[in-house]
């Protein structure tokens, strides 16, 4: 089949634009690590200088029930008001939560300014990647997906840095309104900015509209040369592709249940759960109180530490960008993993066997004091910052990358809001818990996901196949071998021979999970 191979900077600056959308996802969730330990911010919120896990873990969590919810109404929004105005529409839902936020007065108001924005976040999450994954060509599409990551480092990174900044000089409410208040800029720039971005070229296949379609392809891949051949030549595949599907009928959310697409789905919601049970997020929204408890002494050092680690994070994701296309998905998530895996258990081993964990009353949790143990401190911090780099080179862009292109185009915003709003519930899950680990468990919070990360790896190379180099309508191809991934990966090929839809009887194979 055609592989598409042509891309003009069009794509370029369609695809990174779109993910703008990522900044205002991680500057959000790198915001609230600061907000959480500045002193004014605890007297908005209760009128004292603590806050339990519990407020902590609700205010963190709030964002992600509302991404939950965002994320599963953002498919029917997607399929229907189209993947360009959805994303406008979720951009302006985030400015209204940001602004609650940075006007709060109290628990209650900030707790709703964060379920709104989660909304808006929700959204963006799911739609960017399709909305991506929909104009790249198959040769860089890994790629062009990953900018979503690497925006949503340049927000995490800039939220540590903004947080840290106003800390260290502002002692009033400026110190955590400010933070908050900036979130608004980069969703202003994409509400404006997407009116000029191209409708995805798929979606207006599914609606009929083959003559837009082709204008779009062409100015995405030949500089408007609707001849082009391979022009030509994708737009057949994406028109025979949509035809087939339509005879079928698998476009309600009962089709991802039948045939390799159950397969699919599977795979795409476990890769966003295993996303968040490497244990990131635990890192990003609680990093400030996990370097205190590596050893680092005052808030504001943690928070610098923060810092440093935002801009390794963006930093490491560069490789992923520029090799997903290149060593496949596979590889780089089970490598991944065992990086992160073995950084997890070393800190968590280190930090047992050389701090000594006591209960602090003031803060109502148990803490690692390292004493005057230097070298195991910087250790843990190493281990931390090793963490993240294997985190940003791989599982962070490709667990955004697989789920976004394995699905038909019939149920593709189905299957990716599914998907993601798996993220979106077990980033929650996570968020609630995770204070609550490090209270009381400590550095056995390390050894937990340190064990998950390597579990992880064994699943990615027992069950997911690799997905580089196909067109988004040779997924069918890609997942109708063995469940065993492995063993085709041996083969080094997908095989060719068995197809999923019988173009002949207009019929789904019902290929068993």
């Amino acid at each position: 089949m055609f592989n598409s191979g042509t891309a003009t900077k069009q794509v370029y600056v369609a695809s990174l634009f779109s993910a703008i959308g990522g900044i205002c996802f991680g500057y959000d969730t790198g915001v609230i690590s600061s907000v959480l330990n500045m002193d004014p911010f605890k007297i908005a919120m209760n009128g004292t200088t603590t806050l339990s896990p519990l407020e902590q873990g609700t205010i963190t969590g709030l964002l992600l029930a509302g991404c939950f919810v965002g994320s599963l109404f953002a498919a029917p929004l997607a399929e229907s008001f189209s993947r360009k105005r959805s994303i406008f529409l979720y951009s302006i839902v985030f400015i209204i939560g940001a602004a609650v936020q940075t006007g709060t007065n109290g628990y209650a108001s900030m707790v709703c300014g964060r379920a709104v924005a989660g909304l808006g976040i929700g959204g963006l999450s799911m739609i960017v990647p399709l909305y991506i994954s929909e104009l790249a060509p198959a040769d860089i599409r890994g790629r062009l997906i990953a900018f979503q990551q690497f925006t949503i480092t340049v927000g995490i990174m800039l939220a540590f840095w903004v947080g840290a900044g106003t800390q260290m000089h502002f002692d009033n409410e400026a110190s955590y309104r400010i933070p908050l208040g900036i979130q608004i800029v980069p969703a202003l720039v994409l509400v404006f900015g997407v009116l000029f971005l191209p409708y995805s070229p798929r979606w207006l296949a599914s609606k009929g509209r083959y003559d837009e379609c082709l204008d779009v392809l062409a100015y995405l891949r030949s500089h408007g040369d609707k001849t082009d051949p391979r022009t030509v030549s994708e737009f057949e595949e994406i028109k025979q592709e949509i035809e087939l599907e339509k005879a079928v009928s698998i476009t309600s959310y009962v089709g991802l249940l039948k045939g390799t697409v159950r397969r699919r789905l599977v795979l795409g919601v476990l890769v966003q759960i295993f996303q968040q049970f490497t244990g990131i997020n635990s890192i990003m929204y609680y990093a400030p109180t996990i370097f205190q408890q590596a050893g680092i002494d005052g808030t504001s050092a943690a928070l610098i530490a923060s810092g440093v680690n935002g801009v390794l994070n963006v930093f490491a994701t560069v490789p992923a960008m520029l090799f997903v296309d290149r060593l496949g998905r596979r590889k780089i998530m089970m490598i991944g993993a065992m990086v992160m895996g073995t950084a997890m258990l070393l800190c968590g081993i280190v930090m047992g066997a050389t701090g000594k964990v006591s209960y602090d009353a003031a803060k109502q949790t148990n803490v690692v004091f390292m004493g005057d143990n230097k070298s195991a401190s910087y250790f843990c911090i190493v281990m931390i910052y090793f963490f993240v780099a294997g985190f940003a080179a791989s599982w962070g862009p490709v667990g955004w990358i697989y789920p976004a292109e394995i699905y038909p185009m019939a149920v593709r915003a189905k299957g990716t809001s599914i998907t993601t709003a798996a993220n979106w519930l077990f980033n929650f899950v996570i968020s609630e818990i995770c204070p609550v680990m490090l209270a009381s468990i400590t550095w056995g919070t390390y050894i937990f996901f340190g064990c998950c990360c390597f579990f992880m790896t064994i699943c990615v190379f027992i069950f997911f196949p690799e997905t580089k180099g196909r067109t988004l309508e040779e997924m069918d191809q890609v997942f109708s071998g063995s469940v065993w991934a492995f063993k085709d990966a041996r083969a080094g090929s997908i095989p060719h021979t068995t197809a999923v839809i019988d173009q002949e009887k207009g019929s789904m194979h019902k290929a068993e999970l």
